[in-house]
């Protein structure tokens, strides 16, 4: 290892946290004594550190003197005869005893600056006060160095000019430089940590296109009611959470699943005699039904004369007598009888929920937040100000959000977006509208231009009016707001497209990544259409994992094959896949996710659902990554390992590519937000 002039006397007394500030210090004292000539040489060769003076002490301005110091240990009472021996000059008049007296005082200056400075390092407030200065980390050569060098892995960047690295460096939370190690070794300085990936595969954090991250976050406060699969378990779920409830209060909860257990809806009678003081409201896994006890409906005045809501429907037994069952604008009238979440239990909601997230290698989520047809549009609005600007003040976000709003809202959004711009903080990102155009598969809501095989005269419900929708849509575009719907049946699906075809083409050409949220099931020839119009595609793989046996039973086996979850045919056709969960219908989970799209094998299959469509790892993380980030104009801060954006990404367990290429199996070791670990599997090791 080679070094400068000051290097031994640095290394001989710097073993504190603030050898930045003693380099600089140094660099004064030996500067005020006479040598403050000294700068680097950039075009020495490799392996070589030297300082070239033009004007050390009385020098001759007209020589180039350069001072090569390669010894490795130094004693503090060989300083002063190690200078004259390595340090090389002509004098104008200065013989070796003046030059000597030199070195006196320049050894003296120097080691009681030293002696200052570890007696300042020694003071813990202050010694905290440095590390936490905004101050730029310099090199001896003059540059900038990186806070953290990410080295000896394999780092997939989803950027296409360079899809490879083995090394990165980050400085001030983003990506400083990528490529190969050798290329980043002028970045360390005595500040610079080093993760070694000791061979681990390394990804961008990943995106989840579709969340409702509060609701998530509320539900595991609540009964968990998913991947219960008899009657009994979830009656006996109901009765344990009873079991701690004061009378009155309501049981809240969700997730569970009727094809688990074979396919028989609930009814209020399996819970009524456990529970004769609580109401209970429990969701379905995905949000468009509700399940209610006697006493919830009765609170609600829900009877046998009561009306079926535009847009939903009340579930009746063969007398007319409501079964508990309210399916999506149904739903509001339960929802409209239950007290308020509190402030504080969404905030503690939104802690709980992005911890969870950063477990799963997620460091950014689009949320579409509490609104879903029956709900208020106040909700997204309300968890702006009471929650996300809260965290975001306060120090407690951990995750980026990306929120979208209830179209109904539109000219609120745009008012904000005009005031403080799309970017509230390196947190807080406003995304756009939502609308729904139909309910969902499970509940028998999703749109379908033929009739479900088990109901015969249901073809779903269209839960929005569609001039209303088009209006919405046409002042939205036209304002610059991003637009997504709701959309799983394949009837839904045109009807959406069909409108975006007609806005896009009154409002004119612009970049306005359209989304459909869901395109679950498709009639032919409505694939290539995405391509066509350039509309994003946002799906969720694992929900396939519970509609492959449902859509069977509700569609057939031939509609079911043919245009259900054609993801490799929406690729093919040129179209953008991002890809999400919708958690909490299904856990927040990329990884598999992943592998879901990857192998499309439901649980107690076999062989894949629709094998044509399985996707390559490559395709599915960058529906993860970079296709996710554009889809939600967030391409350039987020999405790839790129010089510039954020460092966000994720050491996974695997150190081999060629095998996860392969199986798509993989957990989740740590999570880096900004450059920092914000979860790590082990417990945090000294860098």
């Amino acid at each position: 290892m080679t070094r400068s002039v000051y290097g031994p006397i640095k290394d001989f007394y710097l073993r504190n946290p603030l050898e930045g500030a003693v380099q600089e210090m140094l660099y004064l004292v030996i500067s005020s004594i006479g040598l403050g000539g000294i700068s680097p040489v950039k075009s020495l060769p490799s392996g070589t550190s030297c300082l070239v003076s033009n004007n050390l002490g009385e020098l001759n301005k007209d020589k180039e003197v350069v001072a090569c110091c390669q010894k490795e240990d130094l004693s503090a009472s060989s300083w002063n005869s190690y200078l004259l021996e390595t340090i090389p000059y002509e004098f104008q008049g200065e013989d070796s005893k003046s030059v000597s007296s030199r070195m006196n005082k320049m050894w003296i200056a120097v080691s009681a600056t030293v002696v200052a400075l570890l007696a300042i390092a020694s003071l813990s407030p202050l010694n905290k006060f440095y590390h936490n200065l905004a101050l730029p980390q310099l090199s001896l050569h003059g540059g900038v160095l990186a806070d953290l060098l990410v080295t000896n892995g394999t780092i997939y960047t989803s950027n296409v000019t360079l899809p490879f690295a083995d090394a990165m460096a980050i400085r001030n939370g983003r990506i400083f430089r990528i490529g190969n190690y050798s290329s980043m070794q002028d970045l360390a300085g005595f500040s610079t940590k080093t993760l070694n990936l000791e061979g681990k595969v390394v990804v961008p954090g990943f995106i989840d296109s579709h969340v409702h991250l509060l609701f998530g976050g509320l539900q595991m406060a609540q009964v968990q009611l998913r991947g219960v699969d008899t009657r009994e378990h979830f009656v006996n779920k109901v009765k344990e959470a009873l079991s701690n409830m004061r009378h009155g209060s309501w049981l809240l909860g969700g997730g569970w699943n009727n094809d688990l257990w074979g396919g028989e809806l609930p009814m209020a009678s399996w819970i009524d005699d456990i529970s004769p003081y609580n109401p209970v409201w429990l969701t379905r896994m995905d949000g468009h039904m509700g399940f209610a006890n006697s006493m919830a409906l009765k609170i609600a005045g829900i009877s046998n004369s009561t009306e079926d809501p535009d847009g939903g429907a009340v579930m009746r037994n063969g007398s007319g007598e409501p079964t508990g069952l309210l399916i999506d604008s149904a739903t509001k009238l339960v929802l409209s009888c239950i007290p308020e979440v509190s402030i504080e239990e969404r905030r503690e909601a939104l802690l709980r929920a992005s911890n969870h997230a950063l477990t799963r290698g997620v460091t950014t989520v689009v949320d579409f937040g509490r609104y879903y047809p029956g709900a208020s549009t106040e909700l997204s609005w309300e968890d702006l100000s009471d929650v996300y600007r809260w965290a975001d003040l306060s120090g407690n976000m951990k995750i980026r959000v990306c929120l979208f709003f209830p179209m109904e809202t539109w000219e609120r959004l745009y008012e904000l977006i005009n005031e403080a711009g799309r970017k509230l903080s390196q947190w807080i990102y406003l995304g756009g509208m939502k609308s729904f155009a139909d309910g969902s598969l499970g509940s028998n809501s999703a749109l379908f231009y033929e009739p479900y095989v088990d109901e015969v005269q249901n073809y779903g419900l269209q839960v929005a009016d569609l001039d209303d929708l088009y209006n919405m849509t046409v002042s939205s575009d036209k304002s610059g707001l991003q637009v997504a719907v709701h959309a799983i049946g394949d009837r839904s699906n045109d009807l959406i497209l069909d409108m975006y075809k007609i806005v896009a083409s009154k409002n004119g050409i612009r970049d306005r990544r359209f989304r459909i949220e869901h395109a679950q099931h498709m009639a032919p020839g409505t694939v290539a259409r995405f391509g066509e119009q350039e509309v994003i595609a946002s799906v969720q793989p694992d929900h396939l994992l519970y509609d492959a046996d449902s859509a069977i039973k509700k569609l057939g086996m031939e509609r079911a094959q043919r245009g259900s979850y054609l993801f490799k045919s929406l690729l093919a056709g040129n179209a953008q896949l991002a890809l999400g969960s919708d958690w909490p219908v299904v856990d927040i989970n990329p990884l598999g996710s992943i592998r879901t799209a990857m192998k499309r094998v439901p649980p107690g299959w076999e062989k894949a659902w629709i094998s044509s469509e399985c996707i390559s790892l490559n395709d599915a993380l960058n529906a993860y990554t970079i296709s996710a980030a554009h889809a939600c104009f967030l391409d350039e801060d987020v999405g790839s390992l790129s010089v510039g954006k954020m460092a966000d990404f994720v050491v996974l367990s695997t150190d081999s590519w060629d095998n996860f290429a392969v199986e798509g199996s993989a957990s989740v070791e740590a999570t880096y937000v900004g450059g920092l670990q914000a979860y790590s599997r082990k417990p945090k090791e000294h860098m």
